[in-house]
């Protein structure tokens, strides 16, 4: 949630002319990641690991475009560089919840 309403303060930055394109597109995938931890959650073991997955997927999307952002000058090096760090330490702990909930052979 926290990488979320981080992502959400950096895109009110973003160029007016992306609202509809780069800034929904990175929010949506930042709301992505706690909504599909959430929902795997709410339907038990064996479909939580498959949701962490898709929150990692989306995790990787949010990535690619604070980069994308950091590139076409939408984000300060401070701020991207501050998304990325959060981004980091969640993959780790998704990563880490992935592994606890998927049963050894």
């Amino acid at each position: 949630m926290d990488f979320a309403v981080r992502i959400y303060a950096v895109t009110k930055q973003f160029p007016r002319t992306e609202l509809y394109g780069l800034t929904s597109q990175l929010r949506r995938a930042s709301v992505a990641v706690p909504s599909n931890v959430a929902e795997g959650h709410r339907q038990g073991t064996k479909a939580y690991s498959h949701f962490v997955t898709m929150a990692l997927g989306s995790l990787a999307e949010a990535e690619t475009q604070i980069e994308l952002a950091r590139r076409l000058s939408f984000l300060t090096y401070e701020d991207a560089k501050e998304v990325a760090e959060l981004s980091a330490t969640l993959g780790r702990i998704l990563h880490g919840l992935r592994r606890a909930l998927t049963p050894n052979p």
